[in-house]
């Protein structure tokens, strides 16, 4: 079935004369020549032909098509691109991190909520790590390019930004291209590729090209979900539109427009109003509309009810410690929550959520409570805004539930996953959404290294087993999976080091574990700066052939660490590198030539490092710890050693 649409005509594109009237009175198309002007400044129309071939196709062949860059789709990028895809990125506008970005400004959550040792891993990580380190001003829009930066570096990745994707051709239940539109360069974007992941948090692209989506709240009775409504409806968690304000040392009187609406003491019953440098995520609209045909009405409706909170605040005298107070910032683009969501295989439930059901092809987590929003917002303020459920622990995400049930190249990341309404209070934040990226960049570069579909790996028991053990390889947290990769060298060798203490064995840095996974064990070497540098060794009976070694660091994954515009989240961060790390180490082989330094490392900030070298023969490894971010321990989870194919 071809579903390609006659987009051009709707916009009325051609690529006959044009005329433009003054000087310019009939255009003619595609001419090179350059334009004539005499010393009156007239142009000599006689002299020059210009090229009205606007809106010309562009044409991309890649193994990996990523709709979408919030922090899903950017996550997905990286991962498929690490692991040797051609990647091409689509993404709507010019900032990167979609509700994350500085144009929306909302901070990652995710199973950190649960104050346990649950933050996310994996290209997550690196990212916050990074932000937190070269960004100590806490400029929003310098995390936007730290991600620009992540994404750029990539060779493996094509990056297309103020581009739309609008179109899709599928046969055969098979997804052959997608296309594009960028107005500010004039081209049309045709973008073939073998798998395609819809990272768009509305589900644009599933839902253009045929896929089976969900929409609105499931009724009690279809999956037995004790939080669900008793009869089901389309109504949806709504959108939130943010705003920062400033500090000064006069008056700062403020006159809403004429548009705002008015509010009372009584709205604000449910709704607390507490700092105001940054507010307020019950600034919430939509949810009983069509968040995504109505948005331009929605946006305006949200203006409109941000300035009039705003004027209440200023104005009531209710709030008189506000009147230094002025805005300095207003969000355009509404942060959504929730639109369509994807049918795969599985769909995940409130059960799934709060049982913490482990399941056999689980390769991510969450742990932020079930967090639903009634539908009304702002329009109901006589209703509470929320109605969260604490979990106790952080859950299992199916592979399952990241890939179309009918569509046979389609998988997707984010808000748009396969969960019940219910589940989905829960799937919908950012950091959870980030590691469900990595989950299916990964997979698309695993299908594609072993020509095999998104379905086939899901049923293949050994191929399952080894996608996570890849992702686990590449630091993403899944729950219950240790290290029992047999590719990984350092599992075979003897440990030892120049001190150790009783809780950080030196042998715990190949236990399989390469986190605090609060089980009661560190899961890390730990070794006393007090005395100086301190070593580990690697060391095998017989030669060994490598050329990659990774190890894993403490980063602290106990606290938060998030960019945010509020200053109390700070008081529970690290801003900077994370005191945990081990910060300046060498790494030495024994080999048959003699001992060779590979790497001499200073101010690492990372939790992953990877190390890749020309092959060597060893028989004994060394890692020598000189300094670290400010812990008096040097810290190793984990050292893996292989032998990897080389370009």
């Amino acid at each position: 079935m071809n579903k390609r649409r006659g987009f051009l005509k709707t916009l009325g594109l051609s690529t006959g004369a044009v005329a433009m009237g003054g000087h310019f009175t009939t255009l003619l198309a595609n001419s090179n020549n350059e334009l004539s002007i005499d010393e009156n400044g007239n142009v000599n129309a006689g002299e020059f032909l210009i090229n009205t071939d606007i809106y010309k196709q562009v044409k991309y062949d890649v193994d990996v098509c990523v709709v979408g860059a919030g922090m899903s789709g950017i996550c997905a990028a990286i991962a498929a691109a690490r692991n040797g895809s051609k990647v091409l990125l689509m993404h709507d506008r010019s900032r990167l991190g979609g509700n994350a970005s500085s144009e929306i400004r909302m901070h990652i959550s995710g199973a950190s909520q649960l104050k346990q040792v649950w933050r996310e891993t994996g290209i997550l990580e690196e990212l916050v790590l990074t932000e937190a380190v070269t960004n100590p001003q806490r400029s929003y829009e310098m995390w936007d390019f730290v991600l620009y930066d992540k994404l750029i570096s990539e060779p493996n990745i094509t990056l297309l930004l103020d581009t739309s994707f609008y179109d899709v051709k599928v046969n055969n239940d098979t997804i052959e291209k997608v296309w594009g539109l960028c107005s500010q360069t004039e081209e049309i974007s045709e973008i073939s590729a073998k798998y395609f992941s819809d990272c768009t948090g509305d589900g644009s692209l599933a839902a253009k090209a045929g896929a089976k989506y969900m929409r609105g709240r499931d009724a009690k009775s279809t999956f037995g979900e004790s939080l669900a409504v008793d009869v089901a409806d389309q109504k949806t968690m709504g959108n939130s539109i943010l705003f920062m304000a400033q500090k000064h040392d006069k008056k700062m009187p403020y006159t809403p427009p004429v548009w705002a609406r008015k509010y009372t003491t009584k709205d604000f019953a449910h709704r607390n109003i507490g700092s105001y440098e940054y507010g307020y995520w019950w600034l919430e609209l939509g949810g009983s509309i069509d968040v995504i045909s109505d948005g331009q009405q929605n946006r305006h409706d949200l203006l409109a009810t941000l300035f009039g909170v705003w004027d209440y605040v200023k104005n009531s005298g209710n709030h008189p410690e506000s009147e230094n107070w002025a805005l300095s910032w207003v969000g355009m683009i509404p942060g959504k929550r929730e639109s369509r969501r994807i049918e795969g295989p599985y769909i995940m439930t409130q059960q799934d959520v709060q049982a913490a059901t482990l399941f056999e092809d689980r390769v991510a987590y969450g742990g932020w409570p079930l967090d639903d929003h009634p539908p009304g917002g702002m329009d109901a303020t006589g209703d509470v805004p929320y109605v969260s459920i604490a979990l106790k622990q952080p859950y299992s995400i199916p592979y399952r539930s990241l890939f179309s049930v009918n569509i046979k190249n389609l998988l997707f990341a984010g808000r748009n996953i396969s969960v019940s309404h219910v589940a989905l209070s829960s799937t919908r934040v950012m950091a959870t959404c980030s590691i469900l990226g990595q989950a299916v960049g990964t997979a698309m570069a695993y299908c594609i290294r072993h020509n095999m579909s998104p379905n086939t790996l899901a049923l293949q028991t050994e191929d399952l087993k080894r996608y996570q053990q890849l992702l686990l390889k590449q630091d993403q947290g899944i729950l219950g999976v240790k290290n029992e990769d047999d590719d990984d060298l350092a599992r075979q060798a003897t440990i030892k080091s120049s001190s150790e203490t009783q809780k950080g064995k030196a042998i715990y840095i190949i236990d399989g574990i390469n986190r605090d996974i609060a089980d009661g064990k560190t899961h890390q070497w730990q070794a006393s700066m007090d005395n100086g540098e301190q070593w580990i060794s690697l060391h095998w009976k017989k030669a060994i052939k490598i050329n990659s070694i990774q190890l894993t660091f403490d980063t602290g994954l106990n606290r938060f660490l998030r960019m945010s515009p509020q200053d109390w989240v700070y008081k529970d961060q690290v801003r900077g590198a994370q005191p945990e790390t081990i910060a300046d180490y060498t790494i030495e082989l024994e080999t048959t030539q003699g001992k060779k330094v590979i790497a001499e490392i200073e101010n690492n900030y990372l939790r992953l490092a990877k190390h890749d070298f020309k092959t060597q023969s060893i028989k004994t490894l060394k890692i020598k710890v000189k300094k670290t971010q400010g812990d008096k321990l040097a810290r190793l989870f984990e050292v893996r050693c292989y032998l990897e194919e080389q370009a």
